[in-house]
Formats: C-alpha cells, structure tokens, sequence
C-alpha cells in the first residue's frame, strides 16, 4: 500500500453484525478514512414472517455513531432482484439447491457496493469476512480466514483480481472469539448479537412459505430407486439431496431413516434410499459449470493426464478432500475425488485449494461416472 492510512480512504460494508462493526472498528483505529455503508437488497413489505433490516440498520447507525464514523445507506434491491435472487428462483424451479450468497458476493457487494465505494472516493472496499488477502508479485491471492470453523473463502470464490486488488478483510486474520472480545473492549452494540444464518433475505421466516410465494408448489410421489411408492412429497423444490427430515415416511423398511438421493423433474418423482450410508448418496466425481480461477488462469496441471491435483469442498463445513480437476471446453470441469462424497448437490459450489490459497470454484452440475476423462482443455 503506498498512501499511508490517513491518506486512505475505506469503505465498510456493514451488516448490522459484529463482524463488520469489529472491522470498521479496527480501521478507524489504524487510522483509515473509514465510511459505513449499509446496503438494503430486500423490501422489507411482507407482511408474514419477520426480516431483521430496519433492526440491522440502527445497529449500523449506533456503532458508527461509537466508533465516530460516517454511514450511508445505499439501494440495491433491483440488482439484488435480477441478479441474485432471479437466479434463486430459476434454480429451484430446476429442481437444485442453489447458494445466493456466492453471487451476492461477486454481484453485490464487489460489484455494486465496490462501484459505489469507489465513487465517494475509496481506495477500497472493506468487509466483514473471515478471509485473507495477499499480494504474490503481480497477483492478488485469496487466502482462508485465520478461524478454520469461519473461513469464508468458500463464498467468495467467484472474485477475480479487480475486486480482490481493492478488497480489506480486517478480521480475516482474528479467531471469532477475538472478534468479540474486541467489540466487548471497544464497547460496540454488536457484541453479543447472534450471528444471523440460513439465506440472507428470507432470515428467520419460513423457508417453505417464504418460497411458496413465489413459486407454485406441485406435490408429488415419494419413490424408491426400485420404484416402490413411499409416500407424498410437497414440491420438488423443498427438498435437496442428502436431506433426512420433513419426508414424513420413517417408520418402514428397515427402520433405518430415509434420505432424499435424486429427482425426476419430468415426472415430479422424489427418490428416497434408506440408510445414512446408502450407496445412491455417495459418488467419486463430479461435472460442473461456470468455473472461475481467481488467477485468471488455472493452475499448471501436475499429472500426465492433465489433472490439476488440489483439495476441494462441496459445501461450506466440509473439510479439504483430495480430488482432481480435469478441465473440459467451455469452463467446465470434472472433478474426481480421492474418496466418495456423500451428497453432491446440484446448484452448490465446488472450491478448490492449494493449502491455505483459494484457487477458484465452479457450480455442480451433477455427479458423474470415474471414468478416464480427456486430457486437459487449457
């Protein structure tokens, strides 16, 4: 960084949470030119359910007011609407489980919310997440956040080198229970504040009837992979692979407990298996689309078939497995593991990393047969 920190100016994204109050915090301590600025992507109109917004929002306003710093609220909602939460919706009308918050990363906050930063004169953009950046010659590197029960890499793996070049994760170097203390020292509304989970713009209401309306339920039969009936679902939509509850059918069988392992779309069929280590729920590979390198360019392949030896995570909690990447035409890939996984997901991201750096990412399009595949399309 050449400016010294007084001659520079951040923007923070701030949600309301400790995690971004913290890193505001930490900013104007290190004598940053620090602006907070809270983003509002959802109308706040329904009237079922509860949605924290106006709540966050004078959170935001009593920790800037602490920490002796301006704030903005800014209006996302339309491009939250057609670019991250259009896409939510095609994608369970497709029968997958899809992550908004991968594309609310890349489209919103580093996107909008950095296109914003940068005309009230920032020289970055600044967040809450558990993650760090750092400079490898002329390439930026995202790298795991210091917490590994909190690392976020896994949601922001869709960023490229503009973004990263301009991005600050001052917490990405702190465990969470550091990140509390801090708020607890500097005397912030946010440190006791339970930390929000599931999919950011439904929060606490019901994911069932959240979704219902917008799109139509259409109940179906619950099968067997030998195609025995077990019973009625209620839309495809509502359930994802892997899933054990909200089937309605225990009880039968061996009495071991069922698990969603496929749909038929065509049909509107969910199949069931009975047991936590069914073979249906497990497979060694995987196809994917949408792939994306932060380097720009994938990694030189290290064996003689052309695979990219890395560890990859299917979802957010897993831990690191083993796999390889061959690259196929138009940013696809296969990825085939060391050992089987269990429950690969549709619509959910694949990540990859090489240690502590992530590389890149792509969005699983269905498991696939381990067969020798192609050498490497660059």
């Amino acid at each position: 960084m050449d400016k010294h920190p007084q001659d520079t100016r951040v923007v923070v994204g701030m949600s309301g949470g400790v995690d971004s109050s913290v890193a505001a915090w930490l900013l104007k301590q290190q004598g940053y030119d620090v602006i907070g600025v809270f983003m509002n992507n959802w109308e706040d109109t329904e009237d079922w359910g509860h949605c924290t917004a106006a709540e966050d929002l004078a959170d935001v306003q009593s920790v800037c007011d602490i920490i002796g710093i301006p704030h903005q609220v800014v209006n996302f909602q339309k491009p939250y609407w057609d670019r991250v939460f259009s896409y939510f919706l095609e994608e369970y009308k497709r029968g997958r489980t899809p992550n908004p918050d991968v594309l609310c990363n890349r489209e919103i906050k580093f996107k909008e919310l950095l296109h914003r930063a940068l005309d009230l004169g920032a020289d970055f953009l600044a967040t809450g997440h558990y993650a760090q950046i750092q400079q490898n010659g002329l390439t930026v590197q995202l790298l795991r956040g210091a917490d590994p029960g909190k690392d976020q890499t896994y949601f922001l793996h869709t960023l490229d080198q503009q973004p990263l070049s301009k991005a600050m994760f001052p917490i990405g170097h702190l465990h969470k229970s550091q990140v509390r203390e801090l708020a607890r020292q500097a005397g912030l509304p946010t440190a006791t504040k339970k930390d929000s989970t599931g999919i950011c713009f439904i929060g606490e209401r019901d994911f069932r009837v959240f979704l219902s309306h917008y799109l139509p339920a259409k109940p179906g039969e619950i099968r067997t992979l030998a195609g025995a009936y077990k019973g009625t679902h209620q839309g495809l939509m509502y359930y994802t692979v892997g899933q054990r509850q909200g089937l309605g059918i225990g009880g039968s069988g061996t009495g071991e407990p069922w698990f969603v392992v496929g749909k038929d779309l065509s049909r509107n069929i969910l199949y069931v298996a009975q047991g936590h280590d069914h073979p249906a729920l497990y497979a060694e590979a995987l196809l994917a689309t949408d792939l994306h390198w932060i380097n720009s360019e994938p990694p030189t392949a290290c064996e003689p078939d052309g695979a990219i030896h890395c560890t990859a995570k299917i979802r957010y909690r897993q831990a690191d497995q083993s796999a390889r990447v061959y690259l196929q035409p138009q940013a696809t890939c296969k990825v085939v593991f060391d050992q089987p996984q269990r429950a690969i997901t549709p619509g959910q991201s694949v990540v990859f990393y090489n240690g502590s750096v992530c590389l890149g990412g792509a969005v699983i399009e269905q498991t696939a047969a381990v067969s020798t595949p192609a050498v490497a399309v660059r």
